[in-house]
């Protein structure tokens, strides 16, 4: 195998000899594996070889050690420690460390990504002790190219996403700070060093939170920051911005100081760059500052004591008179060509005033209003259209009674801005108006605006598909909002249903516009599902449009020739089955009389419809919202139906609908009930094979798991025949938790957390259906494991309402199949009963949870001896999980096959760092306790520290900046080892950068510790 020939080849544009080349490296990796790695670490070290040789290698190495699958990702790893020689292991790192420093800097960078998949594998198992002090003598000491390429390896190594590395990196902290600090430092002249010095600290903060709690080291660290903001170098801006974002997510409580000092300024300079990339980051902390504080003060308005409560410094109300007119301004900076996903500065300060509207509430009126009032009529399109934005902006946060009287005196303006002669400014008029539909709803007065609404949105959506989405999204918040209270004889849509169905008919049936036909589509769908009953009658004419349409398009499946025609078709075919899942659910029973009509269409799609569709799934949505509809009347249907069922419940190919299908066979399990049971082997196989797959991921097997509890409700005593296969199963999910799963991320968390519920769900339907077939005895040899599920259940913090409430339904459903005490000595046990008593004490959770909880506490008393026997069988368990009524379904089973609403992407959106920010949110959630000796003793060291600057005042006449004993050592190599013994240097005096000469203001603190602007050059 000419290796050069096949390592460029994976590289090539054709597919078929990048696929070709890329099946060469598998085999040769099968066939000798530390040859392949010897191999290919040698040429990515050769410098004689071609650079394009050099990246296939390197990414072909990197490759050998990763996988996005989290099962996969582990094989991989494994083979790395039990299928090679520790000399070909030293060889192929040292290879990999020494092409840090070649001269061809591609060749170097991937070499960091190979280094960076090595160390997720050896330094969460305290391996490979020698990498980080060579990376961060590479920094200190090594040429451009090796400082870069050392710098890019320690940010790939920090931006992993892998838990056990992710722990291990806090161990590090010092070596990756001292590297990241020396190459970010305004001393540094090489730009690209600069550059991927700032980007590795952005990857690295999470993980030098010691190095962050000590004053000397934060400002030492801010300081380089902040003289980043201020490079020539666009990118060394982006990141350090970038780095006060993620600062300002991670570490808030620390960042008064240096808003005081400089960040205010900084970040409103980065607004008004020039440079757009630059600006949108600025905008960015003003984002995280407002996430921020509406979480904090979420939290401490659900905390029991002032010592749970977080610091809450109200950066965004002091700043709302000098930060929102920038955003304002920036709202004006719109491009009228860019696409509806596309995040610009503009869409960004959108982001941003609805967030800070959000956090100050109506504090932030005065100076929007102000706004729209100067340009809601400027002659420049760009701000009429940042005028209307700003408005709609604002919906959520404020006071209603502050909003009332100005939505209504802006509605009739808005209204006629729907006509305006710029097509930006309509659509953001139609975005505003769904905004208000939205937000305050009641503020639009049906007797006066209902009707020109109504008629604007309907011709904005027919005027330029461009306003399609914005039109669409405010006509569904419209019919969801004024639907009135559910079986309502009459609501306000009443007197312009028919007018609004006629309409979006006529343009369904018109228009050659893909994107408007769905979207009129999905506003018909919320039109249907919000129908009063004086509706009923039209939604039922209404059946048999649609029932038409989807009968004409199956022909019209046999012409289509190119592949656009067929996803067209496809489309309409999937519109048209949503609307009539809309209307089968709204008219439940009453579609009995069209039901014969509709199964035999959907079977009949069912036929014509080809591999890889995307109708099937939609098709079983309706067949489910059918069966929810009939219940034991779909029976007839039954027998022409199974196969299609059982051929997509085994169709591993294709996940989605093999998904699909299983949840159908809950629905028809629940419908049928009893006459389930001649397809219950079928359905058990092909469950049961699903349950055993690879080939399907673990999201399937929660749902799987639930189906099973299902079957059994339905069923009764005849589950027994299963009752042993799935016991066994039900027994080996229990004993998955994420530590045996390697807790590599979150997901396996919520995995873990998901399959609980599916294990407890399937055990009350079990033992409901044993008790009800007086087959409980069959139940005996199981009830040791299902406490110790509960107990493992109690234990775990990441429990959630959801596993809590099917908990306790399985403890009542244990003591009423086991009436005579046979069990209860687990009913005695301590942690159970306090497990019942905080469910039902939680206050916020639902009725429904606290009702179960109650129930469960009573049978807990009643097997425990401390009850009555006077009320020993009177209290009856509620609605349940493992009851599956059809008027009480679990949480989100009821909108399994709800129509495909898809709401309008929020264009507005925006990118950010809310991923890091949430799992840093779940850590401090998770570890209430530390965070509370944490304060203590931040409180004492605050103390501590005032008592040392009252000295240090006393004896030179000057507070210093900070204390003695800094483990910081002073430039030019800021080195962050921890000495436990001896008196270190002073930190390097903080040089922030000066206050900006176009701020012109800065934070001073008052004696009630509030923060005020201060005006340097006017009174304030």
């Amino acid at each position: 195998m000419d290796v050069n020939a096949v390592l460029t080849g994976t590289l090539s544009p054709d597919a078929a000899i990048r696929t070709q080349a890329e099946q060469q490296l598998s085999q040769a990796a099968e066939a000798d594996f530390q040859g392949y790695l010897q191999t290919l670490s040698t040429e990515l070290a050769n410098e004689q070889a071609q650079s394009q040789v050099r990246i296939a290698a390197g990414l072909a190495l990197k490759n050998s050690f990763s996988a996005r699958d989290y099962t996969r990702l582990r094989e991989v790893q494994n083979r790395w420690l039990t299928q090679l020689d520790q000399t070909i292991k030293l060889q192929v790192k040292n290879l990999a460390l020494q092409t840090l420093s070649s001269s061809d800097s591609r060749a170097g960078q991937s070499a960091a990504q190979f280094i960076a998949s090595i160390a997720a594998i050896e330094l969460p198992r305290e391996q490979w002790p020698e990498l980080m002090p060579a990376l961060v003598e590479n920094v200190g000491n090594g040429s451009d190219q090796k400082k870069q390429a050392s710098l890019t390896a320690l940010g790939f190594i920090c931006e992993t996403e892998d838990q056990d590395l992710r722990d291990s990196l806090a161990q590090h902290s010092n070596a990756i700070l001292t590297a990241v600090v020396q190459g970010a430092r305004k001393e540094e002249p090489n730009h690209d060093i600069r550059n991927a010095a700032i980007t590795a600290l952005g990857d690295s903060l999470e993980f030098v939170r010691t190095n962050f709690e000590n004053e000397g080291e934060r400002n030492y660290i801010m300081q380089v920051i902040c003289e980043a903001t201020q490079a020539e170098d666009n990118r060394i801006q982006q990141g350090a911005y970038g780095c006060l974002n993620r600062i300002m997510g991670l570490y808030y409580e620390k960042m008064r100081f240096y808003m005081e000092k400089a960040l205010f300024g900084l970040t409103i300079q980065g607004m008004k760059s020039e440079e757009e990339d630059v600006a949108k980051l600025a905008v960015e902390f003003w984002c995280t500052v407002c996430e921020e504080e509406i979480s904090i003060e979420d939290d401490n308005a659900a905390a029991e004591t002032a010592e749970a409560m977080r610091p809450h410094f109200n950066f965004a109300r002091v700043a709302t008179q000098e930060v929102v007119p920038v955003l304002l301004e920036l709202l004006a900076k719109q491009d009228e060509d860019a696409a509806d996903d596309e995040y610009n500065v503009s869409r960004a300060a959108y982001q941003c005033v609805q967030l800070w509207a959000q956090a100050v509430g109506s504090n932030i009126v005065t100076p929007v209003l102000s706004f729209v009032e100067k340009n809601l009529r400027n002659d420049d399109w760009h701000y009429r259209d940042a005028a209307v934005s700003a408005f709609g902006a604002i919906m959520e946060g404020p006071d209603e009674k502050v909003l009332d009287p100005l939505v209504k005196q802006a509605l009739p303006m808005l209204i006629g801005m729907m006509s305006d002669s710029n097509v930006q400014v309509k659509d953001s008029a139609a975005y505003a108006l769904g905004r208000i539909c939205e937000a305050v709803p009641d503020s639009i007065d049906p007797q006066d605006h209902l009707q020109p609404l109504i008629t604007a949105l309907f011709q904005g959506l027919t005027s330029h598909p461009k306003m399609a989405s914005s039109c669409c999204w405010a006509l569904m918040n419209l019919a969801d909002r004024f639907a009135g209270d559910p079986g309502c004889t009459t609501n306000a849509l009443s007197p312009h249903f028919q007018a609004s169905v006629q309409h979006l008919l006529q343009l369904t049936e018109t228009t050659a516009d893909n994107q408007l036909r769905t979207a009129a589509y999905e506003v018909l769908n919320a039109f249907v599902t919000n129908a009063a009953n004086d509706s009923v009658q039209m939604v039922a004419n209404l059946s048999n449009v649609v029932i038409e349409r989807l009968e004409h398009s199956i022909p019209m499946m046999q012409q289509v020739v190119s592949i656009e025609d067929r996803l067209t078709l496809e489309e309409i075919q999937n519109s048209l089955v949503s609307v009539l899942i809309a209307i089968t659910q709204r008219l439940e029973k009453e579609i009995a009389p069209q039901a014969d009509r509709i199964m035999q269409l959907l079977l009949a799609l069912l036929n014509a419809l080809g591999a890889k569709s995307s109708v099937p799934d939609t098709v079983f949505a309706a067949i489910g919202a059918l069966a929810n509809a009939l219940e034991q009347d779909f029976e007839k249907y039954m027998q022409s139906f199974s196969t299609y069922l059982l051929n997509a419940l085994n169709n591993q190919d294709e996940p989605q609908l093999c998904a699909m299908a299983i949840g159908l066979v809950s629905d028809i399990t629940r419908a049928l009930e009893a006459k389930v049971q001649p397809f219950c082997d079928s359905f058990m196989n092909s469950l049961l094979n699903n349950l055993r797959s690879t080939s399907l991921g673990n999201q399937f097997k929660p749902a799987i798991l639930q189906c099973f509890g299902d079957i059994a409700n339905a069923i009764g005593g005849h589950f027994e025949a299963y009752l042993s296969v799935v016991a066994q199963v039900l027994q080996q999910a229990a004993g998955i938790s994420a530590q045996s799963e390697g807790a590599g991320s979150f997901e396996m968390l919520d995995y873990v957390v998901s399959l609980r519920e599916g294990i407890t769900d399937a055990w009350g339907g079990i033992i409901a259906a044993m008790r009800d077939g007086g087959k409980a005895q069959l139940l005996s040899p199981y009830v040791e494991s299902i406490f110790q599920l509960l107990h493992t259940v109690y234990q775990d913090i990441n429990r959630t309402e959801a596993l809590l409430r099917s908990s306790m339904g399985v403890v009542g459903d244990i003591s009423e199949a086991f009436p005579n005490g046979e069990f209860s000595q687990y009913f005695r046990q301590d942690w159970l009963t306090a497990m019942a008593r905080d469910t039902r004490a939680n206050k916020d959770f639902a009725p429904r949870t606290q009702e179960t909880a109650r129930w469960a506490r009573e049978q807990i008393k009643r097997q425990a001896g401390k009850h009555r026997d006077t009320i020993s069988f009177v209290n009856e368990r509620p609605s349940s999980p493992s009851k599956r009524a059809l008027d009480s379904p679990p949480d989100g089973e009821a909108q399994r096959f709800a129509p495909a609403q898809r709401a309008k992407p929020d264009v507005k959106a925006r990118a950010g760092f809310s991923t890091q920010r949430a799992r840093e949110y779940q850590e401090i959630k998770l570890h209430s306790l530390a965070m509370l000796e944490k304060q203590h003793l931040a409180d004492q060291e605050q103390r501590q520290l005032e008592s040392w600057k009252a000295e240090e005042e006393q004896r030179y006449g000057v507070a210093p900046l900070r204390p003695w004993g800094s483990s910081l050592r002073a430039p030019p190599s800021p080195g962050f080892e921890h000495q436990s013994a001896g008196r270190l240097p002073d930190a390097p005096q903080m040089r922030l950068p000066p206050r900006l000469p176009d701020a012109g203001w800065h934070i001073s603190v008052k004696q009630d510790d509030e923060m005020e602007c201060v005006d340097s050059g006017r009174e304030q």
